[in-house]
């Protein structure tokens, strides 16, 4: 028997998402965001959700763009910093010694040590309640060779992505592959 916990923000897993924008005055921000992942397919988009009172809600809204790089295991207490901090009391980057790339596609900068980055042109905005959400559409993909497999592909494993665990707010990491999606299910045909 299932037992009611109430409306809460519980969804398993949550990625770990680094935000890169630029303020007005052209400094580097990167963001520490759980509330976020792809939403759709074509054209290729993901979704950010922050609430106003954040430094780089502005940043997006002036900008009409940002990144969206993976957090991962090795880079934990810098992720972890730019969810505590704001952009507005001090540079995120100088702090956490992050190295700031200037996208060649959108107005938006990333952190180099990231494995992984999107660079998108912000889509649509959409009032929630407490968040927005701001879908970008994703001009490209980045990818250090060094989580790029034999095959071409991005290697979760070598990426070694941060989990939020929205129940008990620690961070985790994922694990070996446990089935082949749109195949094990095959099975029960």
């Amino acid at each position: 028997m299932k037992k009611s916990l109430g409306a809460k923000t519980l969804l398993f897993p949550t990625p770990v998402l680094m935000v890169g924008t630029y303020d007005q005055n052209g400094k580097p921000n990167l963001m520490n965001a759980a509330w976020g992942g792809i939403c759709c397919s074509q054209p290729p988009c993901v979704a950010v959700s922050l609430r106003k009172a954040t430094y780089s809600y502005n940043c997006i809204v002036e900008r009409k763009a940002f990144t969206v790089g993976i957090a991962c295991e090795r880079k934990m207490a810098e992720a972890d910093y730019c969810g505590i901090y704001s952009g507005r009391e001090g540079d995120k980057f100088a702090a956490t010694r992050l190295t700031p790339v200037r996208s060649s596609l959108v107005d938006a900068p990333y952190a180099e040590e990231f494995p992984v980055v999107l660079e998108c042109r912000l889509l649509h905005t959409l009032e929630i309640g407490l968040h927005t959400q701001f879908v970008g559409e994703i001009l490209d993909v980045k990818g250090d060779e060094s989580v790029i497999g034999e095959d071409g592909l991005l290697n979760i494993l070598k990426i070694q992505p941060l989990i939020f665990d929205t129940s008990r707010k620690g961070y985790h990491s994922v694990g070996p592959c446990v089935g082949q999606a749109f195949s094990i299910g095959k099975e029960l045909k």
